[in-house]
């Protein structure tokens, strides 16, 4: 008894601890949806306020902006890319590590423009703007090449895969063309062979001899039963029954006469 109420408790504890693991799991998930959720508005509303900046105000504080959206866009579309890509391509990995040691100076870069927009000496902030520049051209340089490589690369094994799709189709559709070749063909009659000829086949009899003409004297030398030349051999024929009623008569055909009784 005992042992079954300590395997109970086991299966209870068991199942609580499934449970809070379960409920942790899930409120971290939610959890960091939500700050997902909270980053993009974020960023979504940050973006639209640099775009509004850029457009609306001129000098330094117009050109801070510019450059912040001008890198901010090119990463966020370089890291879209690269993503999207990785799902299918597992060769991109590499490059998302490029891209995340690449975001590093990205966001230092961001953060430093941001300080500069809040800076209330503008000549010095200025004074710093080429090299600025030049910074975020590098940075966006290169996420423009990763960008620009994973999509080629993307592109590149879809026309390959195109290709191949092509020359498929081409010779199903030829062979679909070729409807001679779903008809069955019946075998014609076949030819008589022909006769042999004693030319061709050396074991054919040899064609009788010609007979000897007739003597001068005109009697031809032939036994009774030889057939004359040209009629060729010929079968006997059979003798027909006589007539009884055709026969003629004859003196000792005589009747019999019956001998009279006294």
């Amino acid at each position: 008894m005992e042992t079954v109420i300590l395997i109970l408790a086991l299966l209870f504890a068991a199942f609580v601890a499934l449970g809070v693991y379960a409920g942790v799991k899930a409120v971290g998930a939610a959890k960091r949806g939500v700050d997902r959720t909270i980053s993009q508005a974020r960023r979504t509303v940050e973006d639209t306020t640099l775009r509004a900046r850029s457009l609306g105000q001129v000098g330094v504080a117009g050109e801070l902006a510019q450059l912040r959206l001008r890198l901010r866009t090119s990463m966020k579309a370089t890291q879209d890319a690269l993503r999207a890509g990785a799902a299918e391509d597992a060769s991109l990995r590499e490059s998302i590590g490029l891209f995340e040691r690449l975001s590093v100076h990205g966001r230092e870069l961001d953060e430093e423009l941001r300080r500069l927009e809040r800076e209330p000496d503008r000549g010095r902030t200025a004074e710093r703007l080429p090299q600025l520049r030049e910074r975020v051209e590098r940075i966006t340089h290169s996420a423009e090449s990763l960008r620009w490589a994973a999509r080629d690369r993307a592109r590149s094994f879809a026309e390959d895969d195109l290709e191949s799709l092509a020359a498929q189709i081409d010779v199903e559709a030829g062979a679909l063309r070729d409807w001679s070749r779903g008809e069955p063909v019946w075998p014609g009659p076949a030819a008589e062979p022909a006769q042999p000829t004693a030319a061709q086949e050396p074991w054919a009899p040899s064609a009788p001899a010609s007979r000897p003409s007739p003597p001068a004297g005109g009697r031809d030398e032939r036994e009774p039963g030889d057939p004359g030349p040209g009629t060729g051999a010929q079968e006997p024929r059979a003798i027909p029954a006589r007539d009884p009623r055709l026969s003629t008569g004859y003196s000792w055909d005589k009747t019999t006469r019956p001998e009279p009784t006294n």
